[in-house]
């Protein structure tokens, strides 16, 4: 369904990306995890169109993204959930998720479309009026996802959804991304939270310094003496 083949991205004379490649099939949780710094949020914002490509190829469904501009990308079905919420502040609950399916002009759709982000968080039902500046952490999160899922998206990226979260709410972030992909919508995390990350991912990768160093299955990384030691914090034997 998506693919990334050999990307090298740029800042000046930096090289951001030196090579990545990976594939995410369609329906699967796909993790890529990495310390600051190391290229994972300059992966999903190459593949959104926010950031040029110096080199290689990004595909999705068929598409070739690279010159593509971010609207048309997010027009294909393929949606950032970006690090940091990055909501509307001064707007309602309402106007950002009536933002989120700016594209669609079917307005009965729209409203079932709402419908099914409320019936996934409850919360923002109940908070339709108030503003998206005064929510707190953990609901900005969830109105974040909440307004890209009203774009209908066929694949979810999303950068960091648990970042400056409570453990509690966390915990919700990721029963949602499952839940979310088991209505058919294929999920691409990036993530530093290795534990819960992996526990939920069909396949995943780790990237170092702009590069890919290792993937396999979830249940083969969290077991990985590598990934144990620098990543799930735990002293390699």
């Amino acid at each position: 369904m998506f693919e990334i083949q050999d990307l090298h991205v740029r800042y000046g004379g930096i090289n951001a990306l030196k090579g990545v490649s990976l594939t995410v099939e369609e329906k699967r949780i796909v993790t890529l995890l990495g310390a600051n710094g190391a290229g994972k949020s300059t992966t999903i914002r190459a593949v959104s169109g926010i950031v040029p490509i110096a080199s290689g190829v990004v595909r999705f469904d068929g598409h070739v993204l690279n010159t593509m501009p971010a609207h048309v990308i997010q027009r294909l079905g393929l949606v950032h959930v970006p690090e940091g919420r990055k909501i509307f502040a001064n707007l309602t609950v309402r106007e950002n998720l009536i933002m989120g399916g700016y594209n669609n002009r079917d307005t009965r759709d729209l409203t079932a479309t709402m419908e099914r982000v409320f019936s996934i968080f409850p919360a923002l039902d109940t908070r339709l009026d108030q503003l998206g500046g005064t929510l707190s952490g953990g609901e900005q999160q969830m109105l974040a996802v909440g307004r890209a899922l009203m774009s209908k998206p066929r694949l979810l990226m999303m950068d960091e959804p648990s970042l400056g979260l409570a453990p509690l709410v966390v915990a919700e972030v990721f029963r949602v991304i499952e839940e979310i992909r088991s209505e058919g919508v294929t999920i691409f995390l990036v993530e530093q939270n290795a534990n819960a990350a992996l526990r939920i991912a069909d396949h995943a990768y780790v990237m170092e310094s702009g590069r890919i160093v290792l993937e396999g299955t979830g249940v083969e990384l969290l077991d990985n003496p590598r990934v144990k030691q620098y990543y799930l914090g735990e002293v390699a034997e």
